[in-house]
């Protein structure tokens, strides 16, 4: 939907200065309450969408795909209606989007920002790469000790094997 109004009136006589819109630009519905993960890598998307179980979630989620973006080239964004994520949940994120932005929406305002930072170890993601690992062969949570967060090297606790975050399996 475009406007092709100058101005428009929202709650409490605020007045918000719209420019006016093209045609091609997608416009998603503004976030009373929630989380908006934004500058999600768009083949990352899916998988970030795994990683936080919105797939069954009950809010009310929007998903974008192939925006543009000039940091990515193009981007994914999620929405999230009525929910905000803990740090641990966040911290998951940066195995496989490491520089993914969150924003806090309270009452249609942007409260609080968030960068996802890598952890220095990360527990229960990742699938250890060797194959006679003993989390591969035993029910045991895997432990990675992030090596080098720029690159996303990280090395399994158990068998010491080193994994770079493009070649990492989820869990």
């Amino acid at each position: 939907m475009s406007y092709n109004l100058k101005e428009l009136n929202i709650h409490n006589s605020k007045l918000i200065t719209l420019r006016k819109m093209n045609k091609q630009e997608l416009q998603v519905v503004a976030l009373k309450n929630g989380t908006v993960i934004d500058h999600i890598p768009t083949d990352k998307l899916f998988t970030v969408v795994n990683l936080l179980g919105l797939q069954n979630s009950d809010s009310n989620i929007t998903i974008g795909n192939n925006f543009e973006s000039k940091k990515l080239g193009k981007k994914g964004i999620i929405k999230v209606a009525d929910r905000f994520f803990s740090d641990e949940e966040i911290s998951r994120l940066s195995v496989v989007a490491p520089n993914v932005k969150l924003n806090i929406i309270r009452n249609y305002e942007v409260v609080e920002k968030k960068e996802v930072i890598m952890p220095d170890v990360v527990k229960g993601i990742i699938k250890c790469g060797n194959p006679k690992c003993i989390t591969n062969n035993e029910p045991m949570t895997t432990i990675f000790h992030v090596v080098d967060k720029t690159s996303g090297l990280l090395k399994c606790h158990y068998c010491e094997k080193e994994q770079n975050k493009e070649t990492l399996k989820l869990q």
